[in-house]
């Protein structure tokens, strides 16, 4: 047990951290110690009592503050505050290495992010709404504990969330070891590696991703089977589909369409179809397996589009711009019969000009909406990647929306002599 973790547990421990408003990273660092210790006194004030013995995290240009110049950042760049801090000595023994860099890396440096660049984060926000207005008298210690007290749920929830993945995680791959094992014993064939039939619901997506197994089967919670088409590592899109003359159907009309006896529904987004019986529900897989085609899809989001290539305002700079964006397209792993679509950026819009500066006529709420219009014609054509290219103006929020929803980005760079199609990490 660390120095630190024994000090939170002590039976008279103390916290100590800055009074007036509070964010975010003041209130999960409390709650991260009430976690650990349900009994510790957390003090607030502007100054750190020069006899004070215990913990003190957010104020005092210590071990647990990121106020000072020097001031810790992350090999990857994000800056520690105090909760990044407390949670880099704490974290380990709470859910283990593997967790705890994880819950770093997810939960932790967001809001680390947000409190030292104001980076916008919704938790944040609802956390800091806990703040009396600006207008009422007194202390806010009441509000402060009380944002703690949703903080501290959130971590618990949290932190048994991540423990119930992990325990997922190692249920699906003993599941996936006794199928393989079938398999090599010749219980099963080749073809069955694609379809994991489950006793118990688990949570699989993730881990499933990296497999080859397009479907999972497992008895539903009212009587019969569930059946869920898994999705590709990186993708919206799925490994296998069910035919799309089932989707949206249900009893009578599903067990003619697919020809199982015993089909109940299927879902009009496919990612679900229910069967009484064990048998139909690998059938409906086979026959789903069989009816599947395969057709890649990749949006090119440009300055020119396919349908203004025959128009006179098109370069032929910007028409062989599009061509070489497909082409390289056509190069990426799986996308050698991809089809392209493209999408065009729309034209700048008027600017009002100050000299070498320059401020768009547009409304925030207009401004939001366009590129929220983007996004969803470009999600619409269901893409493995987004190349985009084009000005900055549009390049970057659409890059920035597309990556919040795990989307594959490419963007084009030129090195080593070649123009080359890098991936940007996904993530909000």
């Amino acid at each position: 047990m660390s120095s630190l973790r024994e000090q939170i547990q002590q039976q008279d421990a103390l916290g100590f951290t800055h009074s007036g408003k509070f964010h975010a990273d003041d209130v999960f660092s409390s709650a991260l110690l009430f976690y650990l210790n349900p009994e510790i006194t957390i003090l607030r004030g502007n100054r750190v009592p020069e006899d004070f013995m215990g913990i003190v995290y957010d104020i005092g240009r210590g071990q647990y503050d990121h106020h000072q110049r020097d001031s810790r950042v992350r090999e990857n760049g994000v800056p520690y505050a105090a909760f990044g801090l407390l949670w880099e000595a704490l974290g380990e023994e709470i859910l283990g290495t593997v967790l705890a860099e994880r819950f770093d890396e997810e939960f932790v440096q967001p809001l680390d992010m947000n409190d030292n660049t104001g980076e916008k984060n919704e938790l944040a926000t609802l956390i800091g709404n806990f703040n009396p207005s600006w207008d009422e008298e007194g202390s806010n210690d009441g509000a402060f504990f009380q944002a703690v007290s949703v903080a501290g749920m959130i971590l618990e929830n949290k932190f048994a969330k991540y423990r119930g993945n992990e325990r997922a995680d190692k249920q699906v791959e003993d599941y996936l070891e006794t199928l393989r094992d079938d398999i090599a014993a010749g219980g099963k064939s080749k073809e069955d590696a694609q379809i994991l039939i489950m006793p118990q619901f688990v949570p699989c997506q993730k881990k499933l991703s990296e497999t080859e197994v397009a479907f999972v089967i497992f008895p539903s919670n009212r009587g019969g089977y569930c059946i869920q088409p898994q999705k590709k590592e990186y993708s919206m899109n799925y490994k296998c589909s069910f035919p799309e003359s089932w989707l949206g159907l249900e009893n009578e009309a599903l067990q003619e369409t697919s020809g199982l006896s015993s089909a109940s529904f299927c879902h009009k987004g496919g990612f679900l179809m229910t069967v009484g019986k064990l048998e139909d529900a690998v059938m409906a897989c086979k026959l789903s397996r069989q009816a599947y085609v395969e057709e890649p899809v990749v949006v090119v989001f440009t300055s020119c589009a396919e349908q203004k290539r025959t128009e006179d305002e098109t370069s032929h700079d910007a028409v062989q711009g599009c061509d070489e964006l497909a082409k390289l397209a056509h190069q990426l792993p799986g996308m050698q019969q991809a089809c392209i679509h493209y999408v065009t950026s729309p034209a700048l819009p008027e600017f009002t000009i100050d000299g070498i500066y320059a401020e768009a006529a547009l409304e925030k709420p207009e401004w939001k909406q366009q590129i929220k219009g983007m996004v969803k014609q470009i999600l619409a054509k269901r893409p493995e990647a987004v190349i985009v290219e084009g000005t900055q103006f549009y390049a970057y929020p659409i890059i920035h929306a597309l990556r919040k929803k795990h989307m594959p980005v490419l963007i084009c760079i030129e090195a080593e002599g070649r123009k080359l199609l890098t991936r940007i990490p996904s993530g909000s």
